[in-house]
Formats: C-alpha cells, structure tokens, sequence
C-alpha cells in the first residue's frame, strides 16, 4: 500500500505574492497615517488657541478696543503654557494671534510652521480670518476649514 504525502507549508511564489501584497499595502497606507497624524496636531492646535481667540474677544469688548489685548498675561488675556504641538501662541495689541508649531525633529510637516488669526470685529461679533505657511494641502485645508469664524 502506497502512501501519498501531503503538501506541508506554503510554495515561494505564494509568499512571494504575499509579500507582494503587503507592500503595495504599505506603500499607499504609510502617506495617508501621516496626513492623520498631521491633521490631528493641527486639530489639537486648533483647540488649543480656542482658548485664547476668546480671551482677545473678551479683552476687546470690555475695553472697546485691542489697545491693551497683548499676551503678556495682562489685559485680561492670559500667558499661554506651551504644549507638545504648540511651542507659543502670542496676541499683540491689532487682535493677530500667531501661533507657532513644536519643532519635533522628527521630519514633520508642521515643524516650526505657523498659524495666524487676524481678529475681526463687526458689530456684535467677532469674526477671524485665518493664514498658514502649512505647506501640506491636506493639512492646511482641514486648519482652514476647522477655523470657522
């Protein structure tokens, strides 16, 4: 009586194939992880001069005007502590807020980068109108689309 031998493990072309497989996986999923990773430092930046933007509105309503609405924690606008996206965030006595990302080292796309909110008063409200040199486009259009006045 004859026994056939069964077939244990997988052929070279079928890992190959698979490898294959991984790596085309990896070549499209790598550039879209870090437009995430950038548009969540930036969301978080985003929320983090939240808290200021309205400390300018504030400061503009209760003395009618910018003229003493610096950062220097005076002025009824508070010193901002920096955090691991935002190294500063400084308003001047016009209503401009710039703030200025962390210089990771690391190759990120939003080292040393910048965000800038003009304050605009009409009337009753306060409207910002929003610049960055974030070079990257889908990042600079989720800051912009997230920085509604």
């Amino acid at each position: 009586m004859s026994m056939k031998r069964v077939q244990q493990g997988f052929t070279l072309i079928e890992l190959m194939i698979v490898v294959a497989i991984i790596g085309i996986l990896a070549a499209v999923a790598i550039p879209q992880y870090k437009d995430y990773t950038s548009k969540s430092k930036a969301s978080s930046a985003i929320a983090s001069i939240d808290g200021v933007k309205k400390a300018v509105a504030l400061c503009y309503q209760e003395n009618a005007g910018f003229g003493t609405c610096a950062s220097a924690g005076t002025g009824g606008v508070p010193a901002f502590t920096a955090t691991n996206v935002l190294t500063t965030v400084v308003a001047d006595n016009a209503g401009l807020i710039t703030a200025t990302f962390t210089a990771s080292g690391n190759g990120s796309d939003l080292d040393g980068k910048w965000i800038k909110y003009q304050a605009v008063a009409d009337g009753v409200r306060m409207s910002w109108t929003v610049t960055t040199n974030v070079t990257q486009a889908a990042v600079k259009a989720a800051i912009e689309k997230n920085s509604t006045p």
